[in-house]
């Protein structure tokens, strides 16, 4: 029997092959860190190997040993000193590196960014390419800058030495934008930015989640816990999660990951809160297939750590805000709670049943969010754009 994600990598491949032959650029705004952008990118990849990947800078150390054999084409910023690690005080450079890229003689190009990737040049004189930005948001720094204040620790002084910096940047994002031939978002709440920002419509493809690797385990007995995975920074928002289980002493909640709030949020903690630190991979996922549920208190783009628990057949209980009205169905795979507050999380966990939410939903549900999925779905919308390009030549 054939099931869907058979059928999925089916129609991955059929269109694919209806790609096959155009010139295609993959662009990405750097790579020097591992996150939800370079799991998007391998993606890429996959789909198109031969495909050379762009970008404003390449860090080979402190990537994986797999991108080496990619075909990484750099820009300037490249060869400025410290700007591997420190490329946030290259800011007003990044317009600069991708306005000077040429992209113009491929057949389509697909950028992923957040930042300022999607300002490459495709088209010149004699050729025009169609391009596709798979957006993982518009770029936050520049339009959501007090959210990303707050969330880096940007002092004041600082704060005002920078927007007047901004605000040019902002007219160079907007003008970029426009530039661009079709938008993806990656969520209903990144595909409201777009239309807010940039005033420019878009489709949603979810990113990819590893459904195959986060699978219930056979037999699991549910375990007398709650569950956080997160790095541990303000805009995650666990405080809230920390204080709301000083509401319920008779509950546990175990707490994984590292970052600068750490020793402000043990602080904080009553006794039946405990951290456990940076786990391995296979760790986070034992932890996930036995909790009682997953909490999830930020307000995110899109969310991958819900669906990795949903994948494990265990509900989520997240903020009523960003990618988790996407992803989480309340009463089926979990709840939601309204207010970003100790409250309002406190009264849903107050009367959650963790034997209410059925393994198999859960499961199918993350599944409309495994790697194969998002394959299916960006091909064929890759698929389509391309026909469109191809009767509009040809008439």
């Amino acid at each position: 029997m054939i099931g869907r994600a058979d059928l999925s990598y089916i129609a991955s491949v059929q269109r694919s092959r209806s790609l096959a032959g155009l010139r295609i650029a993959l662009v990405h705004d750097w790579l020097n860190q591992m996150g939800g952008a370079e799991n998007v990118l391998e993606e890429f990849v996959r789909l198109f190997p031969s495909a050379p990947v762009y970008t404003s800078m390449y860090d080979r150390k402190r990537m994986p040993a797999a991108y080496r054999d990619w075909d990484i084409r750099t820009s300037f910023m490249q060869r400025l000193p410290g700007v591997h690690r420190h490329h946030q005080k290259y800011l007003a450079l990044y317009p600069l590196a991708f306005a000077r890229t040429d992209l113009s003689d491929y057949d389509l190009v697909l950028s992923n960014k957040s930042g300022f990737c999607h300002g490459v040049r495709t088209a010149n004189s004699r050729r025009r390419a169609v391009h596709v930005c798979y957006c993982l948001t518009p770029t936050r720094y520049l339009w959501l800058f007090e959210q990303y204040r707050e969330r880096e620790q940007i002092s004041s002084a600082l704060a005002a030495l920078l927007r007047p910096v901004l605000t040019q940047l902002r007219r160079w994002d907007y003008a970029a934008a426009q530039r661009v031939d079709h938008f993806i978002a990656i969520s209903s709440e990144v595909q409201r930015r777009i239309r807010t920002i940039y005033h420019r419509e878009s489709v949603i493809v979810p990113p990819p989640v590893d459904t195959d690797y986060f699978q219930p385990a056979p037999q699991a007995e549910i375990g007398d816990y709650y569950l956080v995975v997160s790095r541990l920074i303000p805009y995650k928002r666990i405080d809230l999660a920390v204080k709301a289980f000083a509401h319920l002493p008779q509950e546990t909640l175990v707490v994984v990951g590292e970052g600068r709030d750490r020793a402000m949020l043990e602080a904080l903690a009553p006794p039946n809160v405990r951290f456990v630190g940076r786990q391995p991979r296979h760790r986070v996922r034992e932890l996930l297939q036995r909790c009682k549920a997953f909490i999830f208190p930020g307000l995110e783009d899109f969310g991958i750590a819900p669906v990795e628990a949903m994948a494990t057949g265990r509900p989520v209980i997240a903020f009523a805000g960003g990618g988790a009205l996407d992803t989480v169905l309340p009463g089926v795979t979990g709840e939601l709670f309204p207010v970003q507050s100790v409250e309002s999380l406190a009264s849903v966990l107050q009367r959650f049943d963790p034997r209410a939410y059925s393994m198999e939903a859960c499961r199918s549900q993350a599944e409309r969010f495994s790697a194969a999925a998002f394959r299916a779905r960006l091909l064929a919308h890759l698929s389509n754009i391309m026909e469109g390009a191809s009767l509009q030549a040809i008439s």
